[in-house]
């Protein structure tokens, strides 16, 4: 099975290191659901801004990517049931005690990750000066640096950018509720009644415990 993933998004789905390879929350859990169906895992790695295009032109057979369920993304795919539950939260450099809510962002520069559901809550908001980045570790690069003045992000993602990184913090409530799931084809409903009835069985078998135990 070819698996389109945008490997830049740890814990969930990122470039190892040691094997040069997508290892992550994410990985670990499309590789049990490939092993319980029989077939074998390619991962495809694809900047998140296209990665649904790339699934409706046939470049992969499914999406794994901490990627949120929202209507307009299920107007295009077919979402698995949630795996994982997230939201979006702010993040500013730790010596910042001026930025401590959402409404403190107004005439502020907010970095964000392109075509995420962050990007899409920054840019609803008004008075904010949104930047876009082609994967998240930049948009923290440049909070550190000083050229944006926040993140918004998902917010387990963000705790581990905080935990490797330092030098940044969560401010405010979590801003969001929000679902991952895995996207197939709208043709391939069979396979995503398969892959639903699998992520049943993982987690009555606790492995989505586990998985929480081992990446965060």
């Amino acid at each position: 099975m070819r698996i389109g993933t945008d490997a830049t998004y740890a814990p969930f789905e990122f470039v190892s290191e040691r094997t040069g390879l997508p290892a992550g929350y994410d990985i670990d859990l499309m590789d049990s659901i490939c092993a319980h169906l029989g077939v074998k895992a390619e991962y495809i790695v694809s900047p998140f801004d296209g990665i649904i295009a790339g699934l409706t032109t046939d470049k992969y057979d499914c999406i794994i990517s901490a990627m949120t369920i929202t209507p307009d993304r299920a107007e295009k795919v077919l979402f698995s049931r949630p795996y994982y539950a997230a939201g979006q939260s702010i993040a500013v450099r730790e010596d910042n005690d001026e930025i401590k809510s959402l409404a403190d962002l107004n005439g502020r520069k907010v970095g964000v990750q392109m075509g995420t559901t962050g990007m899409r809550f920054a840019e609803s908001l008004g008075g904010v000066e949104v930047f876009p980045y082609d994967h998240i570790g930049a948009a923290f690069i440049d909070l550190q640096n000083g050229r944006v003045d926040a993140v918004i992000n998902d917010r387990p993602v963000t705790q581990i950018a905080i935990k490797e990184r330092g030098g940044i913090k969560i401010v405010g409530d979590v801003l969001s509720d929000e679902r991952y799931g895995i996207a197939v084809r709208k043709s391939d409903s069979l396979l995503v009644e398969q892959v639903d009835i699998i992520l049943t069985e993982l987690e009555e078998a606790g492995y989505f415990e586990s998985l929480q135990v081992k990446w965060f």
